[in-house]
């Protein structure tokens, strides 16, 4: 077996009035993130993550930002396209874990539901994706509540 890791990290800046999407899910809050897609930082970091096991560059290179085709994009997309990219080049995703930091909302409710989006994205089982949110007690530009970031890792593996 051929067993990698990768690592992602995303961050985008908060502002009013904007959805905010998060793992695949809308979520109720008065400020989204500002963005070319629907900004879904944790989607966008388990890509990186799963394109950085698999040596294939990055999230930008495959989907950038300055390309019309992506704007406004739903981010389950790219990573439905992600999955199925690993898929061409013999991988399998073995499990994903990430991240969210941010103030607010409170994410807890909404982590069953986001697993759920993520898992069905990639084509895996829900017990494959690991979601975790923290706040950072109110420090840095996340507890300010001015963006949120999100970190995630992934193994995948070729038989």
């Amino acid at each position: 077996m051929d067993f990698r890791i990768g690592h992602g990290y995303d961050v985008h800046a908060l502002a009013d009035g904007l959805p905010l999407v998060l793992g695949g899910v809308a979520l109720p809050h008065s400020k989204g993130c500002i963005a070319h897609s629907d900004g879904d930082v944790a989607i966008h970091a388990v890509c990186d993550a799963l394109l950085g096991a698999a040596a294939l560059g990055d999230i930008g290179l495959h989907f950038p930002d300055t390309s019309d085709e992506y704007s406004g994009i739903d981010s389950k997309i790219l990573l439905r396209r992600t999955a199925a990219l690993l898929r061409e080049k013999g991988y399998e995703i073995g499990n994903v874990d990430c991240t969210i930091r941010m103030q607010r909302p409170k994410l807890r409710p909404h982590i069953d539901a986001m697993r759920a989006a993520m898992a069905g994205a990639m084509g895996v089982d829900d017990d494959r994706v690991s979601v975790k949110a923290t706040t950072t007690e109110h420090l840095g530009f996340e507890g300010r509540e001015e963006g949120v970031s999100v970190s995630a890792v992934a193994l995948i593996y070729r038989s």
